[in-house]
């Protein structure tokens, strides 16, 4: 675990947040404190200051450096990153967020920022998915190590070497790369971005593919070998865009959060985190789905569901209104399920 940085608690305080009930309305007076809970890796802690810059800028009650409070909070899945196991052996995505959610629910802080892939589709009851950020490219981008051979953008994957060892812990990315080329080894790495950029450099494994949004964000794309385009390599549902939770019943704050959202964000989100839901997919079942509006307004989805070996794989894609976002996610979810072999679910 990093240091926590100045100005940053990675304690839990005693006591309920001040300014809790109804939360801090837009023009709420700035004696109130709202406090927002984050993990402590280094793009948790840079979503989530970006998050409350913009906040700050829309609302004026939130000048003041007093009036949001930065609460570090250290999750199983952060205590259990050097395990080398895969994350749905130890517990899947609720890892991520489980203590964060207690502490929204325990009223020590207010709202608290996420990767929106990394949170589990059905939430507590009292936690509601409050806002979603303008999402980054969602695309993924491989790190290449010394034995790897030129870029070619036309064939990607070939510059990986027969027999070639990729560092991955996702399963999504496994069964894509597999499919493609079988002769691929992959193996289980974790860790937060930079860790995995060192082990690639240090020749534990040959490649080792990273979300292009956390390495913009982290300011170290430049270090990216290549991106892959969705043809290639369909991206995890959610990735690329930041998720703001809250408790269900503070109207005003959820307002206030609701105001400084992106509807496209929403809009994917909603379709994405449906599909999710209908194929109710674990940790262990490669998912993939990207959403898009199109210019008409309308949103464009695809997803796809595969064997985790790379020996099925079936991809679909559909459009509708942005209205049934939600509807669309179900729809492709349940055609997904219906085509795909029990195991993929099991």
């Amino acid at each position: 675990m990093h240091d926590v940085p100045s100005g940053a608690r990675s304690a839990t305080p005693p006591g309920p947040a001040q300014g809790h009930g109804a939360g801090l309305p837009p023009q709420a007076e700035a004696t109130q404190v709202l406090r927002v809970g984050t993990r402590g890796s280094p793009l948790a802690l840079v979503q989530t200051r970006a998050f409350v810059a913009s906040l700050r800028e829309f609302s004026p009650a939130l000048r003041d450096p007093a009036s949001i409070d930065e609460l570090i909070i250290k999750t199983s899945g952060d205590t259990s990153q050097d395990s080398g196991q895969r994350l749905a052996d130890i517990g899947g995505k609720g890892l991520w967020a489980k203590e964060i959610h207690e502490a929204l629910l325990d009223r020590r802080i207010d709202f608290a920022v996420h990767s929106l892939k990394d949170l589990e589709t059905e939430l507590p009851p009292g936690v509601v998915l409050a806002a979603t950020l303008k999402r980054e490219d969602n695309r993924d981008a491989v790190i290449l190590g010394p034995r790897c051979g030129a870029v070619d953008p036309a064939q990607p994957l070939a510059a990986l070497p027969v027999g070639a060892v990729i560092g991955s812990s996702s399963v999504r990315r496994q069964s894509q790369l597999l499919h493609a080329r079988p002769d691929l080894k992959v193996t289980t790495l974790r860790g937060n971005v930079q860790t995995r950029m060192d082990k690639v450099r240090d020749g534990v494994c040959d490649a080792t593919l990273l979300a292009l949004a956390g390495m913009r964000r982290l300011g170290l794309d430049q270090h990216a070998s290549l991106v892959l385009d969705a043809e290639v390599m369909l991206p995890a549902a959610c990735q690329g865009i930041v998720g703001v939770t809250a408790r269900a019943g503070d109207a005003d704050l959820l307002a206030l959060l609701a105001a400084v959202e992106d509807p496209a964000a929403r809009a994917a989100a909603e379709a994405e985190r449906a599909l999710l839901g209908e194929l109710d997919g674990t940790c262990r079942t490669p998912i993939a789905a990207h959403a898009r509006l199109l210019p008409n307004g309308e949103v464009h989805l695809i997803a796809l569901v595969a064997r985790a070996d790379g020996t099925f794989l079936l991809r679909r894609e559909a459009t509708g209104p942005r209205a049934d976002a939600a509807r669309l996610g179900r729809d492709l979810g349940r055609s997904l399920r219906a085509d795909s072999p029990r195991d993929i679910f099991g």
